[in-house]
């Protein structure tokens, strides 16, 4: 691996290039913080989908194009005199040392449990008024779920056991399918948002990622989809054509390649 010298001098170098685009690049030199935006939001679920394919070599290049981003807000940053990348560094390190009393300060933690309670304990010292005040409001909502769940949690707003989470879950399938009797939808959607809900925080407790879980189960159905559609193209066949019995012999075929 590289010395951190060479670390630093390729950090130093990207932040070169980054001055000269600005300087030179029409296209670069009209960008600004709400014009990136989507971009970096594109940028990251393309990074998010190297790491669940666990292609490393994608990774590598996902980071650079996410670590380009942030050098680009630093700079337009800078141009505003607003803040630069040493401010944007320095912030980050003083936060982790905040935050880490265990390792920075004479507190003593016995696992990795009680270091995410310290974490949120210290964020209400910091000024906080809400330990969900973290939780960015355009998060896709399995994510936003997972987070809120993870936050209470950190302050001791928690089941004790697996088990009462797994009741809960059944508690609200059955509520669900009480207002499906009923057919009205707006309770539906309610209670099934809570079937969701409910089912996320047991994912919490298995140790699972729910955003990832869901993922892995949509990369699967798609490429199953795709073997469906390719060998009817090779029959010559449109799957509107096809009866169920069909299709579902080529989809069976499909969790065997």
């Amino acid at each position: 691996m590289n010395s951190r010298e060479t670390q630093l001098q390729a950090f130093d170098r990207l932040l070169t290039i980054m001055d000269e685009l600005r300087e030179q690049c029409p296209w670069d030199k009209k960008q600004t913080m709400q014009s990136l935006r989507h971009l970096t939001i594109e940028e990251t679920y393309e990074l998010g989908d190297a790491i669940l394919d666990n292609d490393l070599e994608e990774v590598k290049k996902e980071l650079g194009d996410v670590l380009l981003h942030i050098v680009f807000y630093a700079k337009i940053g800078s141009e505003k005199k607003d803040f630069d990348i040493a401010d944007v560094a320095n912030e980050i390190c003083d936060k982790l040392i905040n935050r880490h009393p265990h390792i920075y300060g004479d507190v003593q933690v016995q696992d990795e449990e009680e270091v995410k309670r310290n974490w949120e304990n210290i964020k209400l010292k910091e000024g906080k008024k809400s330990v969900l005040e973290g939780v960015p409001k355009g998060l896709p909502a399995l994510v936003k779920a997972s987070r809120i769940q993870d936050k209470v949690a950190g302050v001791g707003f928690d089941w004790e056991k697996p088990e009462q989470v797994w009741e809960k879950v059944k508690e609200e399938l059955k509520e669900f399918e009480e207002e499906v009797s009923n057919n009205n939808e707006d309770a539906m959607e309610a209670e099934f948002g809570d079937v969701l809900f409910s089912m996320v925080n047991y994912a919490r407790f298995l140790k699972i990622n729910p955003e990832n879980a869901l993922e892995r189960t949509n990369k699967k159905f798609i490429k199953r989809f795709q073997y469906l559609e390719g060998k009817a193209k090779e029959q010559g066949k449109a799957l509107r054509d096809m009866t169920l019995n069909e299709m579902d012999v080529f989809w069976e075929e499909a969790k065997t390649v």
